[in-house]
């Protein structure tokens, strides 16, 4: 059997975890919920601001300095106002299903490293960043996030609404989809880190990114992690002109509050696992250690690690200032007929460079020649196919219909079927008199 861990990792090395006192871990979780908090607050007011911009607005400027404070008058404003539970709404459902998707996104950030070890402040203890780690640190993550898919699908059941039932149904095959191809690409910075801890891959990247060496692996990483999180242009299960509002239109006051605390918290999730997986983690860019030797030690590396994660931050709000919302048909094709499939011909890819790198045998010039051919062909039979595939369905003949069967007047399709493209312009017979509401026939005036 090939091996496929690289020859320098023979174990993660997680002695630092499971060794500080009670009282240290409670410091670093309650440290955690408030820095989610507060940044939750930032990431609104941040998205706010740069969309405005955008759009040559000027966004919140009133409530404290530069603004920053509307984002905390906006809680309060949802705290006060007034909760309403429907009347058709399975009560207990209603109730738990915010918490079940609040709790998973702050749950996540437990295996998340912020940085090395460093000395606690007015102690001589000695302590990883980071409240704790295990050899499937990456997999617990992805795991307790689809946990929260439950308190979205529950929601929109529970509220007894038609949009809200199915803005939960189309969120829950949107984020299972896109956690598939998520999980794909993680399978190669598993492959070539060697382990799934997040402090292990964390120390295995070094001055080499794996966004770099793992560039389609990182690509497809940022899709899935847009689609997973319902955001801009992917939310289609908020789609206004839709659903109305997805599967929490039937929500109000704090309830409402926990699922946009939600969303926001698992942006601040993919986007820190972003940065752990395939930026480097805490460790500082490229050439700073190089003219700052202290840039790595102490408290520093939490400078590198929230920049990077918000500059993921910026990618969502960019994205959603730019981009128009995808059609879902289109979404989910695009999910499970490209991102899937390219993900796993890109594993074996992988796997197979980091198995002949290890034994030898076979020059890699010409492994990745190979490779690359492949590739080449897996995509034009991917997109030749499916044309010919559309040219050679039969047309389906129309089947005639009453459009005013059952008291209601429906417009007939037209002959052989949907139209793609504009309207016909719609014609009237002049001789034809104009009823109103009233009863009474219309004429000019």
């Amino acid at each position: 059997m090939i091996s496929i861990v690289p020859l320098a990792t023979t174990g993660d090395d997680l002695s630092a975890f499971g060794q500080d006192p009670w009282w240290l871990v409670l410091v670093k979780a309650v440290l955690i919920f408030l820095v989610l908090v507060l940044l939750t607050l930032f990431n609104i007011w941040f998205e706010r601001r740069v969309v405005a911009r955008m759009q040559h607005r000027i966004g919140p400027n009133v409530h404290g300095p530069f603004g920053l404070l509307q984002s905390l008058a906006d809680g309060v404003k949802l705290a006060l106002k007034e909760d309403i539970i429907p009347k058709a709404a399975d009560k207990v459902v209603f109730l738990i299903a915010p918490v079940i998707a609040t709790i998973p996104a702050f749950v996540t950030f437990a295996v998340i490293p912020f940085g090395p070890e460093v000395e606690v402040p007015f102690t001589d203890i000695t302590t990883p960043l980071q409240l704790t780690d295990m050899p499937v640190a990456v997999l617990f993550v992805m795991a307790i996030a689809s946990v929260g898919i439950y308190g979205i699908v529950l929601g929109g059941w529970s509220s007894g609404s038609t949009y809200s039932l199915l803005g939960g149904l189309r969120s829950s095959a949107q984020m299972i989809s896109y956690e598939v191809a998520m999980g794909l690409a993680l399978v190669a910075v598993f492959l070539y880190a060697g382990s799934m801890s997040t402090s292990g891959i964390v120390e295995a990247q070094g001055d080499f990114w794996y966004a770099l060496i793992l560039a389609p692996s990182f690509v497809i990483y940022l899709i899935s992690m847009v689609g997973e999180t319902n955001r801009a242009p992917f939310d289609l299960p908020e789609a206004e002109g839709e659903l109305v509002g997805g599967f929490h239109t039937e929500y109000s006051s704090l309830k409402f509050a926990l699922f946009f605390l939600a969303e926001y918290i698992n942006m601040a999730t993919v986007s820190a696992l972003a940065t752990t997986l395939f930026l480097g983690g805490w460790a500082a860019p490229w050439g700073v250690v190089h003219i700052w030797p202290g840039a790595n030690e102490g408290y520093w590396p939490l400078l590198w690690f929230f920049g990077k994660v918000m500059f993921f931050i910026f990618i969502f709000i960019w994205l959603r200032g730019t981009l128009p919302r995808l059609r879902y048909d289109q979404f989910m094709h695009f999910g499970w007929k490209r991102l899937i499939p390219i993900s796993l011909l890109w594993i074996v890819a992988v796997a197979t460079i980091r198995s002949v790198r290890l034994e030898g045998g076979i020059d890699t010039q010409y492994l990745l020649g190979g490779i690359g051919v492949l590739a080449v062909l897996f995509v034009v039979l991917f997109f030749v196919g499916e044309k010919e595939q559309a040219e050679n369905e039969p047309e389906s003949a129309a089947a005639p219909t009453d459009s005013h069967a059952g008291g209601y007047p429906v417009p007939p399709m037209p002959e052989g079927g949907a139209v793609r493209g504009p309207a016909q312009a719609l014609t009237f017979r002049r001789d034809e008199p104009v009823t109103t509401a009233a009863g009474n026939q219309g004429g000019g005036s």
